[in-house]
């Protein structure tokens, strides 16, 4: 197993979060909602899950900014609307702030960090994903600066390691 090594820290600025709310849990839908983005051309970035306990589910996933709102009209009529699904939201309010390295992902312990720190500085990640080379999060915008700064510091960043996307 390699050795875990963060290198930097990067802020994605260009996404927004879309949620489809109250979908029904059945096979399928996941795959018709993204079906139906990508014949729009709209790509999805991260995607999120949530099954409820009435049978529904919440699934959230990051677009490109500027696709936003053309996700959310795409999506609220006729396609989820026709699947009895309860709302559908987009925020654009939202970045993305990943930790980048070798191992990140097959090291629980800079998970354990990532999260550790962002808790003590009472960032509370919207959407988590992760890679071979990055542990990524999706935060508010306004505490991008801190959770920079906060990550920075735990592991040791020079200040100059953090790259804008």
């Amino acid at each position: 197993m390699e050795q875990a090594v963060v290198f930097g820290i990067a802020v994605n600025s260009d996404l927004a979060k879309v949620s489809a709310l109250g979908v029904p849990h059945r096979p399928g839908i996941a795959a018709h909602i993204l079906r139906t983005m990508a014949d729009a051309h709209i790509e999805a970035g991260a995607i999120v899950q949530n099954m409820g306990k009435d049978g529904k589910t919440d699934l959230s996933f990051t677009v490109h900014r500027s696709d936003c709102a053309r996700t959310v009209e795409l999506l609220r009529d006729p396609v989820l609307s026709a699947l009895g699904t309860r709302e559908v939201v987009g925020d654009t309010g939202v970045r993305e702030v990943s930790i980048v390295g070798a191992g990140t992902r097959s090291h629980m312990a800079v998970a354990d960090k990532m999260f550790g720190t962002l808790r003590e500085a009472g960032i509370l990640a919207q959407m988590i994903s992760a890679s071979k080379t990055n542990i990524s999060v999706v935060i508010d915008e306004a505490q991008v600066e801190l959770a920079v700064h906060s990550l920075r510091k735990a592991f040791a960043l020079d200040p100059l390691t953090a790259q804008a996307a």
